[in-house]
């Protein structure tokens, strides 16, 4: 084999290693996605109109706490006992219920209200 000839070969193969890398890279999808840079006001919510709910059987407990918002939360959770359980709530709106399970109202020393949109 001539040295023109090991030339060529090795330029065919070298065109066709690259085609095949092209095809394979070309076949690969990316899903459209967003990214950005930027900054916003953050505000809290207003809590208005609070009520807890006392326990049919031993009205010593809680079983609920209802308020609302000045603006409608994707998610809250509640707090009745400084370092004690988080409770999550259900919304409707701008209306939120807690429903709440071993809570005395004499343990119960703080409504503390976490709400993101």
């Amino acid at each position: 084999m001539t040295k023109k000839m090991r030339v060529a070969y090795a330029v065919v193969f070298a065109l066709i290693l690259a085609a095949l890398t092209f095809a394979y890279a070309a076949a690969n999808t990316v899903p459209v996605t967003y990214a950005g840079d930027g900054s916003s006001t953050t505000s809290g919510y207003a809590v208005s109109n609070v009520h807890y709910v006392l326990d049919t059987t031993n009205p010593a407990n809680i079983s609920q706490v209802t308020f609302s918002l000045d603006a409608p939360a994707n998610d809250v959770r509640i707090q009745l006992v400084t370092g004690g359980s988080w409770f999550t709530c259900t919304t409707a709106g701008t209306s939120v219920t807690c429903n709440v399970s071993g809570v005395t109202v004499l343990a119960a020393n703080t409504l503390r209200v976490v709400a993101v949109q």
